[in-house]
């Protein structure tokens, strides 16, 4: 009995043959019947193979009988359920695109219309959708705990923001080994950007903290061309040694390694390119930090010698920000949605997942209330500064 099922869910269901790497993907090679011969009176035709090693009809085995199986309901929230699927070639990409897009805009619209329905387009853009508002929220996180660990360790709350300044540059490194590679951005990708984002600091912590020591004996612009000459060499080697650890699995032809490859190019290229920039671009963002600083100096002066007319329009602006603290969040997590107006005055908001989405919003208005502070000052007249 079990050979025999086994042979006709062969038959049917086909016999997988092969696999070998395609690109970012594996690709599976099937035997299967002919879709003509699939037909209503498959098991009559069946032949199927005898002990002696001849071929029999099926028929002469076993006894065919048909009945009703038992029915499965699906319901999601409470809600009764049908999953129709298909597959869209992937060799035409333009071709599946519109098949969507009529999908979507005129078949399903349709359907729901005249027969009172509701329906959602799901699949592999669904959960590669929701994987990247995840990976986002992710990101988010790690970003923010390196920060508060930095902010923690170097005392202070700018410095970390020079630290975390050559991440921007690996993403553009590992998008540029993507390119060598000619492997697609994919979902491993943005795990190794997570990763990376955790490991190209490491070089500028330790130049950072150089600078900061040699600062304390000598003026800032000495104490970078020092720090950035006694430290070239702990730099390269850590990052090399990363690298070099992790090409070989670029050259690796494995299936398995075909999974990995996007990773390992985001890491390589990304930290490649994060030593270069480290000794470039993180010296010139901490002379360029202490030129703001002073500024910044110049302005706390300002407003602690300044009349009633600047400290009024900064506990309105730290008033604006407290309510955006509190109100939006509340708002996400009250309804678990964000404001409709908001919604409407940015649509793009409705693709992130709402944490997201709230976190953004608040950082970009908060900024907003911070530069709209600022410009009200300088534009209040001499008479209220002072």
């Amino acid at each position: 009995t079990g050979s025999l099922a086994t042979a006709l869910r062969d038959r049917l269901s086909g016999i997988e043959a092969a696999s070998f790497p395609d690109g970012p993907r594996e690709a599976t090679l099937r035997v299967e019947l002919p879709e003509a011969e699939q037909t209503a009176d498959f098991l009559d035709r069946s032949m199927i193979r005898a002990a002696p090693g001849v071929y029999v009809p099926l028929s002469d085995i076993v006894t065919v009988e048909s009945r009703s199986g038992f029915s499965t309901v699906r319901r999601e929230n409470g809600v009764r359920t049908v999953s129709v699927t298909g597959e869209l070639s992937e060799e035409n990409p333009a071709r599946a695109t519109e098949v969507q897009r009529i999908l979507a805009e005129e078949l399903l619209p349709r359907v729901a219309r005249d027969f009172g329905l509701d329906w959602q387009l799901s699949g592999q853009a669904a959960d590669e959708r929701e994987f990247l508002n995840g990976a986002l929220l992710a990101l988010i996180l790690c970003l923010g705990g390196i920060y508060l660990t930095l902010a923690w360790i170097f005392a202070h709350w700018t410095r970390p923001l020079v630290v975390m300044s050559v991440i921007p540059f690996g993403l553009v490194g590992a998008i540029f080994g993507h390119w060598v590679w000619d492997v697609p951005l994919s979902m491993f990708s943005i795990v190794g950007l997570i990763g990376m984002s955790g490991i190209i600091i490491n070089d500028s912590i330790v130049l950072v903290s150089t600078v900061d020591e040699y600062s304390r004996r000598r003026g800032l612009v000495p104490a970078i061309i020092d720090g950035v000459t006694d430290r070239f060499r702990p730099v390269l080697l850590t990052t090399v040694t990363t690298v070099l650890g992790l090409a070989p699995l670029l050259y690796e032809r494995s299936s398995q390694a075909e999974f990995l490859k996007p990773t390992v190019i985001t890491l390589v290229y990304g930290l490649g390119f994060g030593m270069v920039l480290v000794l470039i671009v993180v010296p010139a963002l901490l002379a360029a930090q202490a030129d703001v600083s002073r500024a910044f100096v110049a302005l706390r002066r300002f407003l602690r010698r300044g009349g009633a007319g600047p400290r009024r329009v900064l506990r309105a602006a730290v008033g604006a920000m407290a309510v955006l603290a509190l109100a939006l969040p509340l708002w996400a997590a009250v309804t678990g949605a964000l404001p409709g107006w908001l919604l409407a005055l940015w649509p793009g908001l409705s693709a992130l997942s709402v944490p997201v989405a709230a976190v953004g919003v608040f950082v970009l208005a908060a900024l907003g209330v911070v530069l709209a502070a600022l410009l009200t000052i300088l534009l209040l007249p001499r008479r209220q500064r002072s």
